[in-house]
């Protein structure tokens, strides 16, 4: 019962976001802080994800452009984003992100993000990943 009690008010923050119409997700006030503070020391410059996969995260078109490889994010579907699976560990642990685990190929090490994190940018695609 505690359990259950501690995960719903986890989430009571986003529910209440969604269920009063003014849960649009902001890309400079909710997404660009998780990238700067998650992402943005690999992925940026010379570092370590920007030199591996090509991908730099330093504002919202770096983000949207993706990789070599294509498209990292679609806007209005999260599970067709790569960006939402790795993140959110729907991907083979050797590609999770930020890497945390002994498994990653990564060899820098990151913090997990947070379910409500993952959330959060889940409903950002969802939502037309806008520079909003």
């Amino acid at each position: 019962m505690k359990a259950t009690l501690q995960k719903l008010l986890l989430l009571a923050p986003l529910l209440l976001l969604d269920g009063c119409g003014q849960g649009e997700v902001s890309f400079a006030d909710d997404i660009q802080p998780i990238v700067e503070n998650s992402c943005i020391s690999c992925h940026s410059g010379k570092g370590e994800g920007a030199m591996a996969s090509d991908y730099l995260m330093t504002d919202y078109n770096s983000i949207m452009k993706g990789t070599v490889h294509g498209t990292v994010v679609v806007p209005g579907s999260r599970m067709s984003s790569s960006l939402y699976l790795v993140v959110a560990g729907k991907t083979a642990p050797e590609i999770r992100m930020p890497p945390h685990n002994d498994e990653s190929f990564a060899q820098g090490r990151g913090v997990m993000l947070s379910a409500e994190t993952i959330e959060l940018i889940g409903l950002w695609i969802d939502q037309g990943a806008k520079n909003n």
